[in-house]
């Protein structure tokens, strides 16, 4: 299977504090990646690297092959690498189909222009409704973003990167904030996206029991340095990790079992 992204030594540093060390990583298409570690550990700063919000003291990050240590945030979602942030990132006074079919119309290429007939943008519409299908949001099409439940602001985010035709899918605790209630709703949607296996996920989530059922692999971060990178099982099995990090969990869910 095809790399499609990877880092190599990839290390930031702030003063005297290394908040990533070293982490070389390759991910595969369509794999499904999550990152664990305690707080502190350097996963959001790792995500930010990625993304391009910070760029690397030292190393390399690579898409399809290409170096794109240095490339911008926005230069990197052209490329094909959407990023979902712990706090939503919609246009709360546009309704939920605006956003979506913008996403659409910037992927397309095409500006918006205040002459042209609305009928001339139904295609852009019709794909949009097919993402807000997959997202479970279609029928919360009309509504404004600001109206939305956080739950509803967080598929509706993901739905835009979705449209952005984005191949790397880089989700930042996408639970974080949530009711009980709303957490099965985007777990459905997450799952949906994998299902249809032509997308890279990348997820950074405290749920377990999520990671455990999602992942096809699991890296751990601790102190900023790649502690473990395997499949769930060999993650649980690992006694440093469990020493490091997951304490009685393993247990917990043999019992489970």
């Amino acid at each position: 299977m095809n790399t499609i992204l990877e880092t190599k030594d990839l290390t930031i540093t702030f003063g005297g504090h290394t908040a990533v060390d070293s982490v070389t990583i390759s991910v595969p298409e369509n794999h499904f990646k999550s990152i664990i570690g305690p707080n502190g550990a350097g996963k959001t700063t790792f995500f930010n690297l990625l993304s391009g919000q910070l760029l690397p003291t030292k190393g390399q990050v690579l898409y399809k092959g290409r170096e794109i240590t240095k490339l911008s945030p926005t230069k990197r979602t052209r490329a094909g690498i959407g990023r979902s942030f712990q706090i939503t990132n919609v246009f709360p006074n546009l309704t939920v189909m605006e956003n979506v079919r913008l996403a659409v119309q910037s992927q397309a290429g095409i500006r918006y222009q205040m002459l042209r007939h609305f009928e001339s943008y139904k295609k852009l519409e019709e794909e949009a409704t097919d993402w807000l299908k997959l997202v479970l949001l279609e029928d919360k099409k009309d509504a404004l973003a600001a109206n939305l439940a956080h739950g509803e602001k967080r598929k509706l985010e993901i739905a835009m990167l979705l449209a952005l035709n984005t191949e790397v899918l880089l989700l930042d605790e996408p639970t974080a904030g949530m009711s009980l209630e709303e957490v099965p709703a985007i777990l459905e949607v997450i799952k949906k996206i994998k299902q249809r296996g032509d997308r890279t996920i990348i997820l950074i989530e405290h749920k377990m029991d999520m990671i455990m059922d999602l992942s096809d692999s699991i890296m751990v971060l601790f102190n900023g340095a790649l502690l473990a990178d395997g499949t769930p099982e060999e993650i649980m099995k690992n006694e440093t990790v469990q020493s490091a990090y997951l304490g009685g969990l393993h247990s917990e869910h043999a019992a489970k079992a």
